[in-house]
């Protein structure tokens, strides 16, 4: 995991120790009990890992029941050439999300206390007298200039990040 893009959004995943696992996996399928026990890693954070990345669609399972005991045997198989495919849903989301943020920040007006307690729509603000429900304090404009140029720039940077 040299690429930090990649690093970063697995450890979004499956957190530091996770990376930290999915780095001693060796090839091919695997059990989860051998892993702990070559490896001496805990057993709870090695099944922990690899049902977040089953959930994530980078694992898949297959469940084997031991006729004598009648225990599960799971076996797992990392599906890491989908990641590319999982980063760019990811991307997606974040642009869209990004970009809803802007329209709501560009299509209303907010007011908020000294103290701020909390951003109040216009309407919200009316209905209370521009009293602030949470403190009793009045409730001024809230000029969102700044906001709206960061996240303008942030979808700016993205999409040129698309076009490469």
């Amino acid at each position: 995991m040299d690429d930090p893009v990649v690093h970063q959004y697995m450890v979004k995943i499956i957190g530091e120790d996770g990376v930290a696992i999915l780095g001693r996996l060796p090839a091919g399928e695997i059990v989860d009990e051998v892993v702990s026990a070559d490896t001496g890693m805990d057993i709870n954070v090695i099944r922990k890992t690899l049902f977040k990345l089953y959930e994530n669609r980078l694992a898949s399972y297959r469940r084997e029941r031991n006729p004598e005991t009648g225990w599960l045997t799971y076996h797992w198989s990392l599906h890491l050439d989908n990641l590319y495919e999982r980063l760019d849903i990811e991307f997606a989301r974040l642009l869209k999300n990004i970009s809803e943020r802007l329209e709501f920040e560009t299509s209303n007006v907010f007011y908020t206390c000294k103290n701020n307690c909390a951003r109040f729509l216009f309407e919200v603000a009316a209905e209370t007298d521009f009293i602030c429900p949470v403190c009793c304090e009045e409730l001024f404009y809230q000029d969102n200039g700044g906001l709206v140029q960061r996240l303008s720039d942030r979808i700016t940077e993205m999409e040129a990040t698309i076009r490469k």
